[in-house]
């Protein structure tokens, strides 16, 4: 469901084209919407964990007038987070740019573990040419004109983070999920509203060619009205899912770190979910990490990146978060989703994603596999890969990701996951460069979108806890939290 950006004064908001985003601004005059001591903030970079020293405001943003250009490279950029997931955003930025589509620069990198930042650093150097500078706190980055952020830390940090950046003045790119429970992105939402700085959570999945070629085949009413989904997916096993984090309840929780990709991809297919039933359970009490004191192990390394930290984590550990969620979820326009995350799956793994709609159906492939759309149409006929573009003649796609997969049209593609995520990621960046030099009005997924995202999958989960199905009303609210409360009140004490 496309969001709607906010702007940062009445007159961009009257303007009849988008404009740029990146003129001279003062410093946010604003409180922080909560305070948070330095002994409070923990990161886990599987070593163990480490005190975040930040983000503090000690000094104002720098005020940098850049206008209405759209030429390359205009944008300030730090990215705040320098593990696994900073280094996949920081190929993305190298893709982007190696296609000749960059609009950013990226002047700094900030993580608390400086040697984190400064190996990060070092592959910037040989990627870009010229090694940002490394700082350990959010502040910090003022100096080096910075105007937007991307937040790839852990989970538990991305409100913090998010709010102290927002209201330094500068634009955001957040991971997914944007926030650690609703409440935090509702305190997200709030700082985003204070000071008009635009944020973009940066889900991948729908921007994925396939995706976007089901999309269109279903907005063409080939298959009709949607009436079902089938999600299931299963495996993993007792084995660790990249880190012992993504296993923790108060660092996020593997139902919530992977689940939240599904749930949105829900959501964009199938528009809004309404109300949510489901059942969750921890099933495995102790999970192995394969890697541990290993080298280059890649059973739980999709990306070819988290080795040298998997190699210290723990071989065995004991989770705190469910691995399990079992759901029925319905949608305003009345289709329903049959839904399994099981992460603790033995024997045959499997990815299955069915739509159904009132004249056929569509097999949709794993994502960031490039692997065809199946379509069954209502004669009993079926067409696949190519052959499925026929139903959509004026089917295009925007043209970063066009460029990044070699055509405006494709039924499929063919490459490694090590050369496609980073080219997904690059398309986030440049949707945010567009939108911020006035060539694109919103983001795709703003903080509302986000926010959903994380509180469907947490109505799967207050479902279980009530065993009764909720709305997602009550959920967006805060009127039934009682699975995440104790995550909150540990967080705002």
């Amino acid at each position: 469901m496309p969001g709607s950006g906010i702007p940062i004064s009445p007159t961009e908001a009257m303007a009849s084209r988008p404009q740029s985003r990146l003129g001279a601004h003062s410093p946010v005059q604003v409180q922080p919407a909560f305070s948070w001591s330095k002994s409070a903030g923990l990161l886990d970079y599987g070593v163990g964990p480490v005190p975040w020293h930040g983000p503090f405001r000690t000094t104002p943003p720098s005020s940098i007038g850049i206008g209405n250009s759209s030429s390359m490279a205009n944008i300030n950029l730090a990215i705040v987070g320098c593990g696994g997931m900073g280094t996949r955003h920081l190929r993305g930025l190298a893709e982007l740019q190696k296609h000749g589509l960059s609009e950013f620069n990226l002047v700094a990198l900030c993580d608390p573990v400086l040697d984190n930042a400064n190996l990060l650093a070092d592959e910037a150097a040989e990627r870009f040419g010229t090694r940002p500078r490394v700082v350990p706190a959010l502040a910090e980055l003022a100096v080096h004109g910075v105007q937007a952020v991307d937040i790839t830390t852990t989970p538990r940090y991305h409100h913090t983070l998010a709010v102290e950046a927002l209201e330094l003045g500068w634009h955001v790119m957040c991971e997914k999920p944007v926030g650690l429970t609703v409440e935090c992105c509702r305190r997200i939402r709030e700082a985003q509203s204070r000071t008009g700085r635009v944020l973009s959570v940066a889900e991948n999945y729908r921007r994925d060619p396939m995706n976007r070629l089901a999309k269109a085949v279903l907005a063409s009413g080939a298959i009709g009205e949607p009436r079902l989904m089938i999600h299931n997916t299963l495996g993993g096993a007792d084995r660790m899912t990249i880190s012992v984090w993504r296993h923790m309840k108060d660092q996020s929780g593997v139902l919530l770190d992977v689940g939240v990709h599904f749930t949105d991809i829900l959501e964009y297919y199938l528009g809004p979910a309404v109300t949510a039933y489901g059942q969750v359970r921890l099933h495995e009490s102790v999970r192995h990490n394969p890697a541990a004191g290993k080298d280059n192990d890649m059973s739980s390394n999709p990306a070819g990146i988290y080795g040298r930290w998997q190699k210290v984590m723990p071989a065995t550990f004991e989770p705190t978060a469910e691995d399990a969620a079992y759901g029925t979820i319905t949608h305003a326009n009345g289709a329903v989703t049959q839904f399994v995350e099981d992460h603790a799956g033995h024997g045959r793994g499997v990815f299955q994603r069915l739509l159904f709609g009132s004249q056929g159906s569509m097999d949709l492939p794993n994502d960031r596999s490039g692997q065809p759309v199946t379509v069954h149409l209502a004669d009993g006929k079926s067409l696949t890969g190519d052959e499925v573009l026929d139903l959509v003649p004026d089917f295009r796609l925007e043209e970063a990701t066009a460029a990044l997969f070699g055509g405006e049209r494709l039924g499929g593609y063919d490459l490694p996951f090590t050369e496609i995520d980073p080219r997904i990621i690059a398309i986030e960046y440049a949707e945010l460069g567009q939108v911020l030099t006035g060539r694109k009005p919103a983001v795709e997924v703003d903080i509302e979108q986000g926010m959903r995202s994380v509180a469907l999958v947490y109505a799967l989960m207050e479902s279980s806890l009530l065993n009764r199905a909720v709305t997602m009303d009550e959920v967006l609210a805060g009127s039934v939290n009682g699975y995440q409360a104790e995550i909150d009140e540990a967080l705002f004490p």
